[in-house]
C-alpha cells in the first residue's frame, strides 16, 4: 500500500547496554565467582526470618484450634465465677470459733486478711511470672516443655495460677488437649474481668490443699489448727507445696514428704527475692511434724448438731453464715479432757470404751456436749443419738410422780422381797433393811422401793411425769419402768433433772442463739419462750432434800462439790453395761454417761464410780469462782408417817395400772399375796380396840 508505514535499520531505536550487566570476567579456571549474600552471618537472619514465620503460622494455627474448641464452651455472654460454696462459721457463746462447716471447711478471706507470706510463697512455687503474663505465659510453657524433656518425665505442667483457676471454677479435671485449650481461653477471659489481685485471692480461697480443706484458711486450721491469718513463713511453704499433689503431701499423710516440699518452696522464695537467706534458713531449720487427724477434738459434736438444725431454722445456706451457741468453749473442751483422760486412765482396767457428758443451764442451753472419747475416730454421738437404760438415774422420776400423790420423804415403806406376778425386783446388793423413808430409799437406791411406788401410782402416771419433764423417747408403761428399763438418751435424761434445778420449770435443750450473714443481716434469733410450771415448788423442795442426801451420804458420795448444794442420782444397768450420774447445783446440771458401744458387761463399773467422779471434776472447774448458790426449796421433814396397808398399795396399783391395760396382763400381772407390806396381829388391847395394826 502507498500510504503503509515501514520502518528501517536506521529509525530503530538503539539502547546502550549496562554497565552493571555486564558480564564478570571469567575465573582463572573459566567458571564465574559465586555471589555472597547476608556473609557469614546469613545463616542467622535466615534462622530468625523462619523461626519468626513458623511462629506466626504456629500461633495462627494454635489460635484456630483454640477456636475450635472453644465453641463447645457455652456462650461467653453466659460466662460467669460461680459462687464459692458457703461456710458455716460456728462460735461459742462469747464468740470464740467452734468449727468451720460447710464444703471448704474454711471462712473465704481477703488477700490483706490472710498471711503475706502465703500468696508468695504460692506465687513463688506455682507461677513466678503470675505479675508479668496474660493468663497464658508462652514463656513459661516453653520452660516447662524443655524440663520435662531433658528430665524424661513429666516434671511441670506449664499451667499458670490464671489457668489452674479456670479449671477448678469451670473444667473437669481430665488430662485432654482439649480441656487444656479451653482452660487458656478461659484463663484469658478471666484475665480482662479480674485484677491480679482479685484472681490470687479466688485462687486461693478455692484450691484443694489436701485432707478436705478447701481454701487457705481451711488448710491453716486442719494442719496447724490457726486461721490463715496467723500463718508464719515455714506453715506458709508447708501449705504452698501441697498444690502440687494435695493427697500425697498431706502432713496428715506423710509429714516428711511436706517437708521436703515445703523447703523447695523456702528455696524459690529465696531465689525470687521474697524471703531473706536468714529467715529462709530459719523456716527451713523446722522439723516435720505429722498433722493432727481430721477435726479432732469433742466441739466437733457440737458442729455436727449444729449443722443438722441449720436447714430447719435458715432453710438452703446460700452464703457465709456466723452461728452463734450456747456453748462455753472453755467448758467444752474441760468436757472432752474429762472424758478422754478417764478413759485412757481407767478404760482397760474397767472394761469400758466410750463415755459421753452433757451440761446444761437452768434455761436448758447446752453448755457443753461430748459424744465419745475421740471424735476423729467415731463421729456418733453417743450424747443424743444413743439411746441406753438409764437404770436408778431414773427413779427421781418415780419419786416425784409419788410425792405429787400425797407422799412425803418420810412417808415409811418396808424394803423386803416383793413379788409382782412373775417379776421379783431386787436391790443391787441383795440385802433388804425393813422399814425405811422414801428418803432413805432413793439414797441407798432400793429397787424394792421403786417398785413399790411404782405399783401404788401406776406405770402410765410415771412414764406421764417423765414425759411431762421432757422425756421425749417412748416408754413401756409396765413394773420393770421402776428401775429405769425403758431407753432414753442421756441428753433427754439430763434435760429432764432442769426442772429441779431452776424451781420446776419446764425446758427444751437448745444450742443455736442466732444466725447471721457475714455482713450481719439477721436471718435466725432464739425467741425465749415462757417456761411451763411442770414441777410445783413443794415437790421441787423434797425432791432436792432427797438428792442431796444421794450426794452427801448415799451412793453418789463421788460427786460432793465443796462448799456447793449438790443433788443428783446414780443409775447402774445389769451386769454394768451402763452406767450414769446425773446431778446438778443451781447453776448447772450435768449429766456423764460411760458403757461400750456393743453393750458389753464393764468390770464394775457403777454410777457412784466414774461418772460420779467424772462429774465433780468437770463441776469443780466449772464453778471455780462461781458465786455459791442454793438450790431452789428449803423442805422442813414432816412427822414420819407409816406405810400403807398391802391391801392400799395393791388395790392402788391395780387401779392404776390395770385401767386400759388388760391387754398388758402377762407383763403386768395382779400383785399375789407374797407383797412386802403384810399385815400383822394386834400385840395388845389397845391395838384391837384403835385399828394400830397397819
Amino acid at each position: 500500500m502507498a500510504n503503509e508505514l515501514r520502518v528501517n535499520a536506521d529509525d530503530r531505536v538503539v539502547v546502550a547496554p549496562n554497565p552493571k550487566s555486564r558480564k564478570r570476567p571469567a575465573s582463572k579456571a573459566g567458571k564465574p565467582k559465586p555471589m555472597r549474600r547476608g556473609g557469614r552471618f546469613g545463616w542467622f537472619r535466615s534462622a530468625i526470618y523462619w523461626g519468626f514465620v513458623l511462629a506466626i503460622w504456629g500461633g495462627i494455627a494454635l489460635a484456630c484450634i483454640a477456636g475450635y474448641y472453644a465453641v463447645k464452651l457455652p456462650s461467653m455472654s453466659t460466662w460467669a465465677v460461680p459462687q464459692r460454696p458457703p461456710n458455716a462459721r460456728i462460735v461459742s457463746v462469747d464468740g470464740e470459733l467452734i468449727a468451720n462447716r460447710g464444703v471448704t471447711g474454711g471462712e473465704a478471706m481477703r488477700l490483706d486478711e490472710m498471711s503475706p507470706w502465703i500468696p508468695l510463697a504460692v506465687i513463688a512455687i506455682e507461677d513466678r511470672r503470675f505479675k508479668l503474663h496474660a493468663g497464658v505465659d508462652p514463656l513459661g510453657l516453653v520452660r516447662a516443655m524443655a524440663t520435662n524433656f531433658t528430665s524424661g518425665k513429666l516434671v511441670q505442667g506449664g499451667s499458670t495460677l490464671t489457668q489452674q483457676l479456670a479449671k477448678n471454677l469451670f473444667l473437669q479435671p481430665e488430662r485432654t488437649f482439649e480441656r487444656k485449650a479451653q482452660e487458656a481461653v478461659l484463663a484469658l477471659w478471666l484475665e480482662t474481668r479480674f485484677s491480679k489481685d482479685e484472681i490470687l485471692e479466688l485462687y486461693l480461697n478455692r484450691v484443694y490443699f489436701g485432707s478436705g480443706a478447701w481454701g487457705v484458711d481451711a488448710a491453716a486450721r486442719r494442719y496447724f489448727n490457726k486461721s490463715a491469718r496467723d500463718v508464719s513463713l515455714a506453715e506458709a511453704a508447708m501449705i504452698a507445696g501441697l498444690l502440687k499433689a494435695p493427697s500425697r503431701l498431706s502432713p496428715a499423710r506423710d509429714a516428711k514428704a511436706a517437708e521436703g516440699r515445703a523447703q523447695l518452696v523456702l528455696g524459690a522464695m529465696r531465689r525470687e527475692g521474697y524471703v531473706s537467706d536468714n529467715e529462709a534458713a530459719q523456716a527451713i531449720a523446722m522439723e516435720p511434724r505429722k498433722a493432727r487427724r481430721y477435726w479432732t477434738g469433742s466441739e466437733h459434736y457440737i458442729a455436727d448438731m449444729v449443722m443438722l438444725q441449720l436447714p430447719g431454722l435458715i432453710g438452703e445456706m446460700r452464703s457465709d453464715v456466723i452461728v452463734n451457741t450456747s456453748v462455753d468453749l472453755d467448758l467444752q473442751k474441760l468436757a472432752g479432757t474429762v472424758i478422754a483422760e478417764t478413759l485412757r486412765d481407767k478404760g482397760k482396767k474397767l472394761a469400758v470404751t466410750q463415755g459421753a457428758l452433757v451440761s446444761l443451764d437452768g434455761t436448758g442451753a447446752i453448755r457443753s456436749l461430748v459424744g465419745g472419747r475421740d471424735y476423729s475416730e467415731s463421729q456418733f454421738n453417743r450424747a443424743v443419738d444413743a439411746k441406753r437404760q438409764p437404770g436408778s438415774a431414773f427413779k427421781p422420776i418415780v419419786y416425784l410422780t409419788a410425792i405429787e400423790t400425797g407422799r412425803t420423804p418420810e412417808t415409811v415403806l418396808q424394803d423386803t422381797p416383793v413379788r409382782f406376778g412373775k417379776w421379783t425386783p431386787e436391790n443391787y446388793d441383795k440385802k433388804y433393811r425393813g422399814p425405811v423413808s422414801l428418803s432413805t430409799g432413793l439414797t441407798r437406791s432400793l429397787n424394792t422401793i421403786s417398785a413399790q411406788l411404782v405399783m401404788a401410782v401406776g406405770p402410765k402416771t410415771v412414764a406421764g411425769t417423765a414425759q411431762r419433764l421432757g422425756i421425749k423417747s417412748p416408754l413401756q408403761a409396765n413394773a420393770s419402768i421402776a428401775l429405769g428399763t425403758s431407753e432414753v438418751s442421756l441428753l433427754e435424761l439430763t434435760n429432764a433433772y432442769v426442772s429441779f434445778a431452776n424451781g420446776g420449770y419446764g425446758v427444751t435443750p437448745w444450742l443455736i442463739r442466732r444466725v447471721t450473714t457475714a455482713s450481719g443481716d439477721i436471718l435466725y434469733e432464739r425467741q425465749t419462750p415462757k417456761s411451763p410450771v411442770v414441777i410445783g415448788s413443794r415437790e421441787v423442795g423434797m425432791m432436792n432434800a432427797m438428792m442431796q442426801r444421794v450426794v452427801k451420804e448415799g451412793t453418789g458420795k463421788a460427786a460432793a462439790l465443796e462448799g456447793w448444794e449438790i443433788a443428783g442420782k446414780t443409775g447402774t444397768t445389769q451386769n454394768s453395761r451402763d452406767a450414769w450420774f446425773v446431778g446438778y447445783s443451781a447453776n448447772l446440771v450435768t449429766g456423764v454417761w460411760y458403757g461400750n458401744d456393743d453393750g458389753g458387761a464393764m468390770n464394775k463399773v457403777t454410777g457412784g464410780t466414774i461418772p460420779a467422779e467424772s462429774f465433780a471434776r468437770f463441776m469443780a472447774a466449772a464453778h471455780k469462782g462461781v458465786p455459791i448458790a442454793s438450790l431452789p426449796g428449803n423442805y422442813q421433814p414432816e412427822i414420819i408417817q407409816h406405810s400403807p396397808h398391802v391391801d392400799e398399795v395393791a388395790d392402788n396399783g391395780l387401779a392404776a395400772f390395770g385401767e386400759g391395760q388388760n391387754d398388758n396382763s402377762e407383763v403386768m400381772p395382779k400383785p399375789e399375796a407374797e407383797l412386802a407390806n403384810q399385815k400383822r396381829k394386834p400385840r395388845n388391847i389397845f391395838e384391837l380396840l384403835f385399828g394400830k395394826a397397819g
